[in-house]
């Protein structure tokens, strides 16, 4: 199983989480590409430091929204946003190359997430942007992405959160919600644990969704995310998981 954060998100100045501690922790980093986090010294920093500890690099590409944070939902033209995202994931993969890595994989962001995984346009420009590169996209099974990304014959990593709450759809609940991200360490872990071993999640209703998943993320902009990533790491070992990247650093 595989244990992702999102990394790099910080801006100038203003930093957002412990990067080299999650560094330390996870298997797949997700990094900020510039547009709604993420500038090129953080992207330079965080790719030389994962490349160092063998840890994936997934370029986590979203909108031209660094006032949002990525989270506004933006009505594209789609081939407007297919270049916005061959640009993000190419910054990326330069950095990757002085690092003496390379990008495994691409991940939406935020708002992008959540809108390509029920809007056919939006995962249209994500599927043809990503073909450009023939890498694996790490999304919501089950979603339009993920659909579309298939049928175009790219690779797919189905994701689920530890720390995130769920419709009965399978779908995230908007952070507007209550109980829309989880806190409670033993319940982040037991969610992680949970969907690793058995690919099913309680929904907010309480009732049992199907979320056959490759992947757990643990959010870096979490309050107490170092501690519950370890404690999701620690808990899928503890269940008898390999926890390991799913695609291969180099």
């Amino acid at each position: 199983m595989d244990l992702n954060a999102d990394l790099g998100e910080g801006f100038g100045r203003w930093t957002l989480g412990d990067d080299e501690a999650l560094l330390d922790i996870v298997t797949s980093a997700n990094v900020a590409c510039g547009f709604h986090a993420g500038d090129p010294s953080t992207m330079h920093r965080i790719c030389a430091a994962a490349v160092t500890r063998s840890v994936a690099i997934g370029a986590q590409v979203g909108y031209r929204d660094l006032a949002g944070f990525g989270r506004r939902r933006i009505d594209y033209d789609p081939a407007e946003l297919r270049d916005d995202i061959l640009y993000q994931i190419g910054a990326l993969e330069a950095f990757c190359r002085v690092a003496g890595g390379r990008v495994g994989y691409v991940k939406p962001h935020g708002a992008l997430y959540n809108t390509a995984a029920v809007d056919e346009g939006q995962a249209g420009a994500v599927v043809a942007a990503v073909s450009s590169y023939g890498l694996p996209v790490l999304c919501q099974p089950g979603s339009v992405l993920a659909r579309m990304a298939v049928a175009a014959g790219l690779e797919v990593v189905a994701e689920g959160f530890a720390d995130r709450g769920y419709r009965e759809d399978g779908t995230l609940m908007p952070r507007s919600e209550a109980g829309a991200v989880l806190h409670e360490p033993a319940d982040v872990v037991a969610r992680a644990v949970r969907m690793a071993t058995e690919g099913s999640v309680e929904a907010g209703s309480g009732r049992a969704v199907a979320v056959p998943v490759s992947s757990i993320c643990v959010h870096g902009d979490t309050t107490g995310a170092v501690e519950l990533a370890a404690r999701v790491r620690d808990g899928l070992v503890g269940a008898g998981l390999a926890v390991e990247p799913f695609v291969r650093p180099s």
